[in-house]
């Protein structure tokens, strides 16, 4: 896909009746005032001017924010409880014993120390497998505004990047039924930024306010910007 930005006209504000014209103007097409006056360029001087503060403060209003929800860890749960069944299979059941095994005594005695290495190993595997995964998706951050996407992963290598709302093509939203019933989803962005292409909101809660709050600020930013989406 390809996008086509056209360029717009530099504006400014009337002094006089605040409209807006175009910044090369001298006289304003609203209210007849010439703006190249002495009585034009004192109210000009006189008028308070915006901090940066004030303006980033009104241009980045926050429209939704979240980490991804735990529930997203279900499969990789279920997946752990075998593993650690299985380990605990390998602490209480006395394989050694078992008929099918024929085993000298020091055998027996190695197997038996084996198995119960073997089973703490295994759970400290899962259990920190698990923890790992659950640090992962809660120092993942989403917070979106008007204009863009800003987000922030990894552990112990943070990186905290954006996303230009106008550079969103196309979005959808992904819920399997566990997800529908435990209120999470995935919102996934085709994009044309080279970084991210395809970019994905993992396991949010109110996936779907989510979903309607991009499309409706992507398409107010193509608007903004003069942007247009070709096939």
């Amino acid at each position: 896909m390809e996008t086509v930005t056209f360029g717009q006209p530099r504006t400014k504000s009337c002094p006089f009746c605040a409209e807006t014209i175009q910044a090369a103007a001298i006289k304003c097409r609203y209210c007849n005032e010439f703006l190249n006056t002495k009585k034009a360029k004192e109210i000009t001087q006189n008028q308070p001017e915006e901090s940066d503060e004030e303006q980033n403060s009104e241009a980045e209003t926050v429209l939704f924010a979240a980490s991804p929800s735990l529930w997203g860890l279900t499969s990789s749960l279920f997946k752990g409880a075998f593993f650690i069944a299985f380990a605990a299979f390998l602490l209480v059941y006395p394989l050694e014993e078992h008929p099918f095994f024929t085993l000298t005594e020091n055998q027996a005695v190695a197997v038996r120390e084996y198995r119960v290495i073997a089973g703490y190993a295994l759970t400290a595997l899962v259990l920190c497998i698990l923890l790992y995964k659950a640090l992962r998706l809660k120092m993942m951050y989403y917070e979106v505004s008007e204009d863009r996407i800003e987000f922030s992963r990894g552990i112990l290598d943070r990186k905290v990047d954006n996303l230009d709302m106008f550079r969103v093509i196309d979005l959808s939203l992904r819920r399997s039924l566990f997800d529908c019933i435990v209120g999470i989803g995935t919102v996934v962005l085709i994009t044309n930024d080279k970084t991210d292409p395809e970019f994905t909101f993992e396991k949010i809660r109110y996936p779907r306010d989510l979903y309607d709050i991009i499309k409706k600020a992507s398409l107010d930013a193509d608007r903004k910007n003069s942007v247009i989406h070709l096939e």
